[in-house]
Order: C-alpha cells, then structure tokens, then sequence
C-alpha cells in the first residue's frame, strides 16, 4: 500500500500507466469486451465499476491536450450522438480530473475492436454496464 496512491493501482497497473509515453492509448473496457484479443497486456481489476477504475487511472494519468479527442467511447447502437449514463459521468470525471472541458470522440463499434490493437493495454472490469469501454489518449505533464 502507498500513501496518496489509489489502493486498486496495482503496482503491475501503476507500471503500465508510467511506462506509456505521450499519445499511447489505453482501453478500458466491461465484462463483455473482449479484453485478450487485442493481443496486449491485460490488467484484470475484478468487480469494480468503469467509473471506480476511471478515478484511480485518471487520478495519475493525464490526458492528451495536443488532440482534439484524447477520451474516445464506443458508439451507442449506430448512432453517435447517444450515450450511455456511465458515459456521461465518465466524461464528467475525466474533464474534472484534467481541470478542462472535455468532449468524447466516438468511435463506432466495430471500429472500437480494430484500434484496441493500436493499444499499449487493456484495463478490464467485471462492471456489467452497456457500451462500457473507452480509450484514454495519455498525455504530459507540462
């Protein structure tokens, strides 16, 4: 246990999360998201909820400020303008972790499986939500 340090980062997360550089993505995905196939790392965090690992990863990890998108989610049934509550607080989350407004690039389902392999890795939960898998564009820290 580390003072300061969220306890759900697992020293094999907390590597992972300082080993990316500048613009490498991580996925963070549900239950239902086939989280080995992309063939990259795999951090399994059990039953916990997208938003619960979204505040332990954002609480060390910056987002990117040099895109236009540096927080991507799955499309909503074909059609980019709907969402899902767990996407709304996790916009919500995300933009107060950065101290700017943020807004999700949507990346259609389908699609949402071809980038998983431009990864550097997978955070899978057990959270049973819908449409509950995002990509977080890692950024500096100025």
């Amino acid at each position: 246990m580390l003072k300061g340090v969220d306890p759900l980062l697992s020293g094999d997360l907390l590597k992972i999360l300082d080993d990316m550089g500048h613009g490498d993505r991580l996925l963070l995905v549900d239950r239902n998201y086939p989280a080995a196939a992309s063939g990259k790392p795999v951090v399994r965090l059990g039953e916990v909820s997208i938003i619960r690992a979204a505040t332990a990863i954002l609480s060390v990890l910056p987002l990117d400020s040099f895109i236009e998108h540096p927080l991507e989610r799955m499309e909503v049934e074909d059609d980019p303008a709907k969402t899902t509550p767990t996407q709304d607080e996790l916009l919500m989350l995300a933009s107060a972790a950065e101290g700017r407004e943020l807004d999700y690039g949507v990346v259609p389902r389908l699609d949402f499986y071809e980038r998983a392999r431009e990864a550097y890795a997978v955070v899978h939960t057990l959270d049973t939500v819908p449409y509950g898998c995002f990509i977080l564009h890692k950024g500096v820290i100025f």
